[in-house]
């Protein structure tokens, strides 16, 4: 795999020319043309979508408008809910809502039918589709019945992707739907594309979780393409199935990409062909020579058998290289698990070492990124005929969608699986986020999903308890199952993959999924549950503000699953102050305390009484304040909480990582940078301050106050550097924060204190 230094001219669909000063006479001598970089630029297949999707008229700053939207069952009750006290009246658009992660009935101590119920009434009254629990996991169904050449679709979950299909799709924050939903765009700057040029092919045993952690481990930490668009060409693409493209393409979220789009072909004609959609296929190529800000060249033919080790996707090794330095690299995974649990627990995956070779408890294939046909027929065909034994290894399959799941049944895929010992499951996405097949302490999980993150299997290091989970593709999976647990790679396996065709059944949705077409019924009463509630007033940004820094976090990366837990928190995504509760509980037990405690001044505030006494401990703060700015009085100034985190916001598009703090009275966050745009972006829409420092630069710690003098005008007057003083010793000392660049519409939406607010207006 070779990451280019320079831009890149792709020529013919075939050719690489780098931009290294000579570039344009190369493609002169090669193409006849005189083309310039610009021009070249506007060749690619995402920057036509782009603009064919752009209202604002300039392409330097884009205004987008979604084709289609989607979100499962821990988002749509908060997107709708806000929309609605907006004035929402009717979908503008097609708006799936589908219910693939709150799918059990009753976690953490509430019933989630209610939700479901709640999305079901929504989509009758304003005019949606509603696609039932255990039917199909949300970006499986639109693959099947939403995906579009050229198209573009906006999800409230990270990993929407539909790129392998010729749909750029976008994972953000609920908030940015909501904008969608009240014909509003999605705006952002052009975003840089940097093309990702496969050739060659794979070999026996490598499948797309394989092809996808090897470019994870390549792009992640080094920020290659973090916030752009990722577009696979080359002549290799076409030596991959449309299954496989697709399991590659979801798993771009983990390199924290903006988006991707894939050149379509002939196979990905029959796939819509196969759903009875041929008329959404188009044909997508870059022009005759196309530039791109970097490029991601892999020859596919060496690629192997791939795991991502506890606790990120980017921890990447070939299972050959682990199983060579095995007690090394296990002992690396046990010291990260000490920096990310502070010490409080120990993992030991060392003592999964029998006989030289790492034993694994558990095994599943699931989700979006795991659950396809092509992987769980490939899966079949290593195991049909074994077992994965009677010992502590167990594996569970979860099918991506039912009609997947007839089809398995109906060509003996599903009859293997079950006789091997394996577990079929319907659609859920609970192992990916913690609300199913939770491992036991000190257990070690190998699945074919889409994140390991540190707690995200559903551990509960508050309580001692302990696990973790390495990503691997289906295919070593199932050789793993077949040697009974101990770690093998597909490519030490003698299989014959019978590929055996896919056959779409879409009786099945015809028969369960509410398809409104289109048409509201302003007469449906929407169901509401007790455990549904409202969002809570939000104020405005006040003059000046103070803020107590409650939590301080100097992990390289936090992740939205630190931020705001996954899990049997999921329960209580429809309940804002419900779930502001857990807010850091797995990284920082003692800020929601801290935060509440603090948010006491502002409630006094509110009430037209005097803050420090409310919080005694404000009164030398508010004096030093006062003797600078003789205005700071009740109406001027605003007192909530902040933390610092050196790169938050990696991971899950879920608003509620920034929401969370909001409603605990969080007014900012102050970060060395930002790890996803959508992270910041729901930072934005919930009215908080996205505060960014220079590395090395802390003069605050946690427990200290820090005072923004006028922020209100900084904000009205688009500062990109405030000024900002941190309570010492008695004294007020000055130091700089950045705001980075904010368009006019996040700058309002600031100033209202929340989007609520601002589309209240």
């Amino acid at each position: 795999m070779k990451l280019y230094e320079n831009g890149v001219y792709l020529v013919n669909g075939n050719e690489l020319v780098e931009d290294n000063g000579d570039a344009a006479n190369e493609i002169l001598s090669k193409t006849g043309q005189n083309i310039t970089k610009e021009e070249a630029a506007k060749n690619t297949i995402a920057y036509g979508i782009l603009k064919e999707h752009n209202v604002s008229g300039s392409m330097d700053k884009l205004r987008i408008k979604f084709d289609k939207l989607t979100s499962h069952d821990i988002t749509f009750v908060g997107i709708i809910q806000t929309a609605r006290a907006s004035g929402l009246e009717k979908f503008p658009i097609p708006y799936v809502l589908t219910n693939c992660h709150n799918s059990l009935c009753a976690v953490g101590g509430t019933i989630n039918e209610d939700d479901h119920m709640f999305g079901l009434t929504c989509a009758k009254r304003y005019g949606g589709i509603y696609v039932p629990p255990h039917q199909a996991v949300i970006h499986q169904f639109a693959r099947e019945m939403l995906a579009g050449g050229g198209k573009m679709i906006l999800g409230s979950d990270s990993h929407t992707r539909y790129g392998a299909l010729g749909t750029m799709a976008v994972g953000e924050g609920g908030p940015e739907l909501v904008k969608q939903l009240l014909s509003q765009t999605y705006d952002i700057n052009m975003p840089g594309i940097v093309g990702v040029y496969l050739k060659g092919t794979p070999v026996k045993g490598v499948g797309p979780q394989d092809i996808a952690l090897a470019i994870i481990g390549e792009v992640f930490a080094n920020g290659y393409v973090k916030n752009k668009v990722m577009e696979f060409v080359g002549p290799g693409v076409s030596n991959l199935s449309v299954d496989c493209r697709i399991g590659v393409d979801v798993m771009t979220t983990e390199t924290t990409c903006l988006s991707s789009v894939w050149r379509t072909d002939d196979a990905v004609k029959e796939f819509y062909e196969i759903h009875g959609r041929s008329e959404d296929y188009k044909e997508l190529n870059p022009k005759d020579t196309a530039y791109y800000d970097g490029m991601i060249e892999i020859d596919l033919g060496e690629i192997r058998p791939m795991i991502a080790m506890p606790f990120h996707p980017s921890n990447t090794y070939t299972i050959e290289e682990l199983n060579a330095n095995l007690m090394d690299i296990l002992d690396d995974c046990e010291k990260r698990a000490k920096v990310s649990f502070d010490g409080s627990v120990d993992l030991d995956l060392k003592s999964k070492v029998r006989n030289g070779k790492l034993y694994v408890d558990q095994g599943i294939i699931a989700g979006c990124a795991g659950g396809g046909f092509e992987n769980i027929c490939d899966a079949a065909d290593i195991l049909k005929g074994t077992s994965i034994g009677s010992d502590e290894f167990t594996l569970s399959v979860y099918p991506a969608s039912m009609p997947v799941y007839m089809e398995l049944v109906r060509n003996g895929s599903a009859a293997a699986l079950m006789q091997a010992g394996a577990v079929l499951k319907t659609a859920f996405c609970g192992p990916c986020f913690g609300a199913g097949d939770t491992p036991a302490n000190n257990a070690f999980s190998i699945r074919h999903s889409t994140r390991n993150f540190p707690n995200r299997e559903g551990s509960k290091v508050q309580n001692g308890q302990i696990a973790s989970v390495a990503l691997m593709d289906a295919r070593s999976i199932a050789a793993t199952a077949a040697n009974k647990g101990y770690l093998t790679s597909a490519a030490d396996m003698d299989v014959e993959f019978t590929k055996p065709k896919y056959f779409f059944d879409s009786k099945i949705y015809e028969n369960r999924v509410f398809d409104s077409k289109g048409a509201a019924d302003a007469s449906v009463e929407i169901q509401l549950g007790p455990n549904i509630k409202d969002w809570p007033a939000m104020s405005p940004l006040p003059k000046h503000m103070i803020l107590k820094v409650v939590s301080e976090i100097h992990d390289p990366v936090t992740t939205t699953d630190e931020l705001i837990p996954s899990g049997e928190t999921s329960s209580y995504r429809s309940n804002p102050l419900g779930l502001a509760e857990f807010t850091l509980s797995r990284k920082d037990p003692a800020y929601v305390g801290l935060a509440k405690d603090i948010q006491k001044a502002q409630k006094a505030i509110e009430a037209d009484t005097c803050p420090c006494e409310a919080v005694p401990e404000l009164t030398p703060v508010m004096e030093a304040v006062k003797a600078q700015y003789q205005d700071i009085n009740r109406e001027t100034i605003g007192i909530g909480s902040t933390i610092f985190a050196v790169k938050p916001g990696d991971g899950s598009a879920r608003e509620q990582a920034a929401s969370c703090q909001k409603v605990l009275g969080g007014w900012a966050n102050i970060a060395n940078e930002y790890a996803t745009k959508r992270y910041r972006s729901n930072l934005i829409n919930w009215g908080m301050l996205p505060l960014l420092i220079e590395a090395g630069e802390l003069p605050f710690e946690n427990g200290d106050y820090i005072f923004l003098p006028d922020i209100k005008n900084e904000i009205e007057n688009k500062a990109t550097e405030i000024k900002a003083f941190v309570y010492k010793d008695g004294a007020l000392k000055e130091f700089k924060l950045m705001l980075g660049e904010l368009t006019d519409d996040e700058r309002s939406i600031i100033l209202k204190g929340c989007l609520i607010n601002y589309n209240r207006r």
